[in-house]
């Protein structure tokens, strides 16, 4: 597979579960700000904009937080910007994706700029992202062979899915006070938001607790928006290109990955809660890295050499 084509399904991949992720972590906030009477828009806004790393010059409102990470275009925070860069991706890669997935990520694109959403109220709009890329996800899953190119990216989502459960746990983690198992409320929008209510409740009897919660969300083997599922499948991703593309052995990738995932699973019960925030810094700084290797050795292009007269 061209390392072009590789690189182009491989952030298809981040950026359609990048959009998802950052809808559901809006959802989230907004949540926490109607429901939590100690959670007011300032801390909620603050804390948003530290956690996906947008400038500090972004005011800690609502609208503003609003604009920047979901309707600016031209924000690479933003959702819109993320579907934008996905289809843009997906054009560089038309011969390896199937046409139903190419026509729902254009439709998605198409539907954009309408402006509509602005009009409506934010929540519709997640609610939109979250069905719309659910929807592309299902589509790859049913429509692409499982060759290099899905593996690529499969790779790429199971990254940033891994990311962005880091983040929601985090900013569970850190709402409602300065306490390490944060609240209630925290914890149950963000079981919402990753649709995850149900099946906590069938794995623990409906007992809602901030270390059960956190433990299912990071550590739960079955649950595929846990970090833990998705750090091993991109784990599983990273064995399979390897053995296909180079036939050798573990990667750096699959070594950072690996690490943080044994050190998440061999921690003794109760003690991932009492340093959650620290613990996900650590994922999302593992997933960085990972990426950058990744980069680095399947997606490195050599310069263009100029021809000059007498060479051959």
């Amino acid at each position: 597979m061209l390392s072009r084509i590789a690189e182009s399904l491989f952030w298809i991949g981040r950026y359609v579960e990048r959009a998802q992720g950052t809808a559901r972590l809006l959802s989230v906030h907004q949540q926490l700000v109607i429901e939590d009477p100690y959670v007011t828009e300032e801390s909620a806004c603050t804390s948003l904009i530290r956690l996906m790393g947008c400038p500090e010059s972004t005011p800690p409102t609502l609208d503003a937080v609003l604009d920047t990470m979901a309707y600016d275009p031209r924000s690479p925070w933003s959702i819109v910007y993320g579907i934008t860069a996905a289809r843009s991706n997906a054009r560089s890669a038309r011969e390896v994706i199937s046409s139903d997935l190419w026509e729902c990520l254009n439709a998605t694109w198409v539907a954009l700029p309408a402006g509509k959403f602005r009009a409506a109220d934010s929540y519709r709009f997640f609610r939109w992202v979250r069905d719309r890329t659910l929807l592309l996800s299902a589509i790859t899953d049913a429509t692409m062979n499982r060759d290099l190119g899905w593996q690529f990216l499969t790779l790429g989502g199971a990254l940033e899915r891994a990311d962005m459960t880091a983040r929601l746990v985090s900013s569970a983690a850190t709402a409602g006070g300065s306490t390490p198992g944060g609240s209630i409320t925290g914890w149950q929008s963000v079981m919402r938001s990753c649709g995850a209510q149900e099946a906590f409740v069938r794995a623990h009897s409906g007992l809602m607790a901030d270390a059960q919660a956190a433990q299912f969300l990071v550590l739960d083997h079955l649950f595929p928006r846990s970090v833990v599922y998705s750090l091993t499948q991109a784990e599983e991703c990273l064995r399979s290109v390897g053995r296909e593309s180079t036939g050798a052995g573990n990667s750096e990738a699959q070594r950072v990955l690996g690490r943080v995932r044994a050190d998440l699973e061999y921690r003794r019960p109760g003690e991932l809660i009492e340093t959650l925030p620290a613990e996900m810094a650590e994922v999302q700084d593992a997933c960085a890295q990972a990426s950058d290797s990744i980069a680095g050795q399947y997606f490195s292009r050599t310069e263009t050499v100029a021809w000059r007269a007498g060479q051959q």
